[in-house]
This record gives structure tokens, sequence and C-alpha cells, in this order.
């Protein structure tokens, strides 16, 4: 099984990208949170090129990426379970916890590490918040996001099958928290206990500093909550907050050679 997730994991991928994206795209048109106030076309236009371009590096840059790291260990009996015979299963679904966990720290770590938030402040200064935010992050991110993903994979060991599972629904629950969608409040109450949602991502959008710097889960709501790092409702409420960064209101930052140029440019926070 394991053989045939890796030799297709780039359509397993794919096919749920484009079905998410498809479904969180109409649920946008049918059912807005808030009127968008930047250009949608020019936005997608930028946002989906760098997606892009972030998918074709990775594949340069990682010929087989973090599902064959997996496999590779496997093979070698490298990592935590590997070394002690756990069970594919069990294992896996472990696996994409402990990966959870380590995206809400890497993402911590992001924004507290001035040369990380040089990158990370690419993600935040989309002047809207809608499904194509959910990929727009820096090239150079995107390569060291895989390469401490690829580490915590060696190490703990994780069956290749949960590493494909853990990126597909990564990348699904980031279109999902990122999407501009209308939620019902007890709808939302109730996924708020297990999973990340789209008002409460928002929050951490907002150009409200200690805002910006709170709900950094993407998929697992728990960390947040563990962590004491949960703000549940933005100050101003989600139709009148601000969205972005202070000293990123310029619309040329939406376009995508000036969004590549944001890490070299020197701004306070």
């Amino acid at each position: 099984m394991n053989m045939f997730i890796i030799d297709n994991q780039i359509y397993i991928r794919l096919g749920f990208f484009l079905g998410v994206f498809l479904l969180m795209a109409l649920w946008e048109i049918v059912s807005p949170r808030r009127r968008l106030k930047e250009s949608k076309a020019m936005r997608w236009m930028n946002n989906l090129a760098l997606t892009a371009l972030n998918s074709f590096l990775v594949r340069v840059v990682f010929s087989t990426a973090a599902a064959g790291a997996a496999l590779a260990a496997t093979e070698r009996g490298w990592g935590l379970f590997n070394s002690v015979g756990t069970p594919s299963l069990p294992a896996g679904i472990v696996a994409i916890v402990i990966l959870d966990l380590t995206i809400y720290f890497q993402h911590f770590l992001f924004h507290k590490t001035p040369l990380f938030w040089r990158l990370h402040r690419m993600h935040h200064i989309d002047l809207d918040v809608d499904v194509t935010t959910g990929a727009r992050f820096h090239p150079i991110e995107i390569i060291l996001s895989m390469a401490i993903k690829m580490l915590a994979v060696i190490t703990i060991g994780a069956p290749a099958w949960s590493v494909v599972a853990f990126e597909v629904l990564l990348n699904a629950t980031s279109m999902f928290n990122h999407s501009n969608v209308l939620l019902n409040n007890r709808i939302d109450r109730a996924l708020r206990f297990f999973m990340v949602t789209p008002d409460m991502h928002r929050v951490h959008h907002s150009v409200i500093i200690k805002e910006t710097d709170s709900n950094y889960g993407f998929n697992l709501s728990w960390w947040d909550r563990i962590f004491r790092t949960y703000n549940d409702q933005p100050t101003r409420g989600h139709e009148a907050m601000t969205l972005g960064l202070a000293n990123y209101r310029d619309r040329k930052w939406l376009t995508l050679l000036w969004m590549l140029a944001v890490p070299f440019f020197y701004t306070k926070r």
C-alpha cells in the first residue's frame, strides 16, 4: 500500500486540492462571510500563480517529499515507531496528531522569530482572506516547512500513508479555515472543539497584533487552547475587522513579484 500511495500521491493530493478548492470557492460565492475589499480577480491570479510556483519548487528541491522520507525511514528502521515495531494503523493515527502539533509550533516560531517572520508575513499581507489565502506562502517558507516536516516524519517513523493523509488533510483544512464562508454559529461552536473554523482562524489575520499572535492552529484546534494562544473573537467583529498588516496596505503587495520581495524589505511589525 505504501508504494501505491507514493507512486500516486501527486494525483491523490491534486484530486483533493481541486475538489476542496472548488467546493469552498462555490460556498464563498453562495454564502460569503464578509464583503471583499480588493479585486478578487487580481488576488486570485497572483495567489494561484504563487501556489503553482511553490508546487513546482517543492518537486524540484524534494524529489519524493515527506512521503518519500517516510518510506525511506520504514525501509531502514529509522524513527520511534519503526524502532519499536508499532503497527501501521495506530502509528499512523498518532503520527498525524504529532505532525499537526509540529505545524502548530512551526507556525508559532515563524511569528516569534524575526528572520522567519520576514518570510511568513507575506501570508499576512493579503488584504482579504479567502480560499486562495490558504495556499499563499513564500517559496522559501514552503521549502523550510517541508524540511521541518521531513525531519519530524523521520524522527517519529511515520508510515507513508499517514504522511500523505496528513498533507491532504492540512491542505484541505487550510483552504477551509481561510475561506470567506458563512457558517452557522452553533455549527461553528461545535466544530471548534476539535478543528479550526474560518471564524476562528480569521482572528489570526487581524491587523491588531495581539490578535495576529493568536490562533496558530491549522487543523486541530486543541493546541491553541492547551498552550493558551486561543482568541475566541476579533475585537471589532468579523464584518468590521481589518485584515492584513498595518505596514503593508499598498495594493502592490498583492502582486506576485512584490509578494516574493517581501522578506527583503525591512519594516516594523
